[in-house]
């Protein structure tokens, strides 16, 4: 055999592997790009009920990839919601501007009722300082989590933090008296804080961790290409560990990490994880695979256990369980958001002239109200899910419906979507969207 037919048999052996790991998501999410609408938000109408929260005169919350509610329990444990929103490591802001900052939101929302108010949509948008931020250390944010407060006590915040000597876990006490300032506790590293992206809390002081890939960036020379080819092989070399930390008040010489253990290993591009109202699940995002992963949660060991997966039809990013009050595993909502043309999204981060990124978000739900007997879904969306996955790719059980959709011009690389359980709100982040975030109050239109 000639040097050139190894090559091209090489090639070929190559790109097979390729089409058989990822053979979905590259049809899906690279070569076809879905005709998506300006805008649509279910239930309502995209110009009259989705606003933007940031704009030109707060450049500071542009380019959000994650948002988290923070609930302020009173002592009867009636919640209101709060959020908070962080940037991505690698935004356009330089690790400077953001060292006594967090990039982001507070959503002070204790009056609001779960019947729609009338007026702006627009939150209460706060920056917070960082109290007692150790000088010099620089700040990336990527995934954030925070605990919520009950009777009006502080609670934690925990944000990934993609600095520029190693990727560690920042930990800051929030106080609801105070919405202006997170005090920093301590930073938090391991040494397999390889890749952490996001964060899933289990208790005030534990949490699950996703690792996104294996190599990473920060390797010298391999950085430059490993990878990506870990991304577009699809190898399943990244992770999501459980970490239990000891209180800060332990003595100076006891670990801060009390125990880290990988609980679900050999995922491909493990992203967003989030844990279920009730505790018992625990979801993941692989977004190489366009799939997310569900797993049974053993509540006194947090052992992890694999029962299937749902294909969406984008690649996830960020991912939330919907229905903080009812604690039912089994009627949760799953809300899922993501990047429908993942080149779209390569050629807004590299600023090319003109480019937008498509947004998409959908919610997995689960229980008797499912119908089986369907052979379509998802038929009130503008371009179905249905177009992408067939409904017999979708586990018996599961149903999968869109919430959110925009060609990128209403709004750009959707990565995280909440549901306000007080009044319905929608609220979405975007990776690299210039207003940095959108809320839209779902109103039935006429």
């Amino acid at each position: 055999m000639s040097s050139s037919s190894r090559v091209f048999a090489l090639l070929t052996l190559i790109l097979s592997v390729i089409y058989y790991r990822n053979g979905e998501t590259i049809r899906n999410s690279i070569l076809n790009k879905s005709p998506l609408p300006k805008g649509y938000i279910a239930g309502g109408n995209f110009e009259a009920d989705c606003k933007d929260i940031g704009s030109a005169a707060t450049p500071e919350i542009a380019s959000c990839e994650d948002a988290a509610f923070w609930d302020l329990h009173d002592a009867s444990e009636n919640a209101s919601n709060g959020a908070a929103n962080a940037p991505p490591a690698g935004a356009k802001e330089k690790a400077a501007s953001i060292l006594d900052k967090i990039r982001g939101t507070v959503k002070k929302t204790p009056e609001e009722t779960p019947k729609p108010p009338t007026g702006s949509l627009k939150p209460d948008l706060r920056k917070l300082e960082l109290k007692n931020y150790p000088e010099g250390h620089d700040f990336h944010p990527l995934g954030l989590e925070v605990w919520p407060s009950y009777g009006g006590n502080g609670s934690y915040l925990y944000a990934v933090n993609h600095a520029r000597a190693r990727t560690v876990i920042e930990q800051f006490l929030l106080d609801p008296k105070d919405l202006n300032s997170a005090t920093y506790i301590r930073t938090i590293s391991h040494p397999w804080f390889i890749s952490p992206n996001a964060l899933a809390l289990t208790s005030p002081d534990s949490f699950y961790v996703s690792n996104d890939h294996l190599f990473t960036r920060r390797l010298p020379i391999l950085g430059k290409f490993v990878p990506i080819t870990e991304t577009l092989l699809g190898l399943p070399f990244s992770f999501v560990a459980h970490v239990t930390l000891n209180p800060p008040s332990s003595s100076p010489s006891t670990p801060t990490i009390k125990e880290h253990t990988i609980e679900a290993p050999f995922i491909p591009f493990s992203n967003g994880v989030s844990l279920s109202p009730g505790g018992g699940e625990l979801a993941i995002a692989s977004t190489t695979l366009n799939r997310v992963l569900f797993y049974t949660r053993d509540k006194d060991t947090n052992k992890l256990t694999y029962k299937t997966a749902v294909p969406v039809p984008f690649c996830p990013d960020n991912i939330r369980y919907y229905a903080p009050e009812s604690h039912n595993d089994e009627t949760s909502e799953l809300i899922v958001a993501g990047h429908p043309h993942f080149p779209s999204v390569v050629h807004v981060a590299a600023n090319q002239t003109g480019a937008v990124g498509q947004s998409w978000i959908v919610s997995i739900t689960k229980g008797s109200e499912v119908d089986t007997n369907a052979t379509f879904y998802d038929l009130q969306a503008p371009f179905s899910a249905n177009e992408k996955v067939p409904y017999s790719a979708i586990p018996k059980g599961y149903s999968v419906e869109t919430i959110f959709q925009s060609n990128g011009t209403g709004f750009s690389t959707s990565a995280t979507g909440l549901k306000d359980s007080l009044n319905g709100n929608v609220y979405l982040s975007g990776l690299y969207a210039p207003q940095g975030a959108m809320v839209c109050r779902p109103r039935k239109s006429t």
